[in-house]
C-alpha cells in the first residue's frame, strides 16, 4: 500500500509572481508534490520573480518535509526568486516552522511576513513585482 498525500495546495501564476495557498497538515508526500508542481510553474517565468503564499489554512507539517522545502527554496533562489511574501495571521508556531525551512535573506532574496493580503501585495509591488489580490484564482480546486 502506498502512502497518501496529507494536505493540499493551490498554485497559480500571474505576470512575475507565483502564488500558492497551502491547506491542512502536510506530510512529505504533499511537500514533494508541491515542490514538483511549484518548480514546473516557476520555470515558465522569465527573469526575476516574486512569490506570495497564503498560510492561514495551513496547519503546519511533519518534520520530514523540512528538507524538501529547504531544497525547493534553494532551487527557487537559484532560479530567480527575489521576494517572498508569507501571508498569515500572527502565529508563533508558524513563524518558527517557516524559519526552520526558509531563510529570511540570502543574496538578493528577501522573505517577509504579512498579516493580510493587501500589505503583501503593496510590499511586492514596491519591490518591483506585479502582485495582485485575485480571489477568483484562489478559489480553484486544490491538488
Amino acid at each position: 500500500m502506498h502512502p497518501e498525500q496529507h494536505g493540499s495546495y493551490r498554485l497559480w501564476q500571474h505576470d512575475n509572481v507565483l502564488y500558492a495557498e497551502l491547506v491542512d497538515t502536510w506530510n512529505d508526500i504533499a511537500a514533494a508534490n508541491f515542490s514538483r508542481d511549484f518548480k514546473a510553474l516557476a520555470s515558465e517565468i522569465n527573469g526575476d520573480w516574486g512569490h506570495m503564499v497564503y498560510l492561514d489554512n495551513w496547519d503546519l507539517c511533519s518534520p520530514e518535509m523540512f528538507a524538501i522545502i529547504k531544497e525547493l527554496v534553494d532551487w527557487c533562489i537559484s532560479h530567480g526568486l527575489k521576494r517572498a511574501a508569507n501571508v498569515y495571521a500572527p502565529s508563533a508556531m508558524k513563524k518558527e516552522f517557516l524559519g526552520r525551512m526558509i531563510v529570511e535573506e540570502q543574496g538578493e532574496f528577501k522573505r517577509a511576513h504579512f498579516d493580510c493580503e493587501e500589505k503583501a501585495v503593496t510590499w511586492l509591488r514596491h519591490e518591483g513585482f506585479n502582485a495582485t489580490a485575485d480571489l477568483f484564482k484562489r478559489s480553484k480546486a486544490a491538488h
